[in-house]
């Protein structure tokens, strides 16, 4: 373990093994840093907070405590963080609220590029990226392996499904399904993230199914968007990406669903 002398560590933290704390970081009393886990300097890491093993913290990152919320003072709010993430300099990443279910969870292998941030009750699953400037408003849900481009914005109570890609610049108001692509000044689907499904290994049967569900539901004539899905699961039976898609649909949210442009378009 190396604490750098200008480092302030308080009591009742909790440091796992080879633990690298660097010049003028602040660790609260509440916090638990994973085997391995190293912060470069001026990192303030503070509430009840949990980083997982192996996780790297650069400067000016803001990890833990209350959410940005008006009156927000809720001692018990918690932030966990999974084991190998990246937070680049000046993230911020706040504590669950009271009203909220009081965890915000980020989960494996995350990259968070600078200025990126993390509202509180937000759960996010493993391998996602965020680049430079991304912002989560609070409850957000954001599937596993999802990208986001410099500068994208999402609303509160968003679901982003898994393996999506969100563009720059996008404004995320709505609902995307898993496997899309969003781009937009309020985002629509520009079909799906077929590059990104190529390289996850998926089979070239269950993609030609996914962009023939896909036309189907975004594109389809006859009855509306939630019939064509449950439609889509029948036609296309037993591929569990299209089963994922409609299941992501059909779900009881809080946020309307981010639909396609109005085009042909290659999905």
């Amino acid at each position: 373990m190396a604490i750098h002398a200008t480092a302030i560590v308080e009591d009742g933290a909790v440091l796992g093994a080879e633990v690298e704390i660097g010049p003028f970081c602040h660790v609260g009393s509440r916090v638990t840093l994973g085997d391995g886990v190293r912060l470069h300097s001026h990192v303030s890491i503070q509430g009840l907070t949990r980083i997982g093993a192996r996780s790297k913290i650069y400067p000016q990152a803001v990890v833990g405590g209350d959410g940005q919320i008006r009156g927000s003072d809720y001692a018990d709010g918690q932030l966990i963080v999974g084991e190998d993430c990246v937070l680049r300099e000046m993230v911020s990443m706040s504590c669950g609220s009271q009203k909220g279910g009081g965890v915000t969870t980020v989960g494996a292998r995350g990259y968070f590029m600078a200025n990126s941030h993390v509202g509180h009750d937000c759960v996010l699953g493993d391998d996602v990226t965020f680049a430079n400037s991304v912002c989560l408003g609070g409850h957000v849900t954001i599937g596993d392996r999802v990208i986001f481009g410099g500068l994208a914005a999402v609303q509160q109570w968003c679901r982003v499904g898994r393996a999506a890609m969100v563009g720059g610049l996008t404004g995320v108001n709505r609902d995307v399904i898993p496997y899309a692509m969003a781009f937009g000044d309020h985002a629509e689907l520009a079909g799906l993230n077929l590059i990104g499904l190529k390289r996850s290994g998926m089979s070239r049967d269950a993609i030609n199914a996914l962009r023939a569900g896909f036309r189907h539901i975004f594109y389809g004539v006859g009855g509306d968007l939630r019939s064509r899905a449950t439609e889509a699961r029948s036609r296309w039976p037993g591929v569990p990406q299209v089963d994922e898609v409609v299941d992501f649909i059909l779900a009881d949210a809080k946020q309307e669903l981010c639909l396609a442009r109005r085009r042909g378009g290659d999905a």
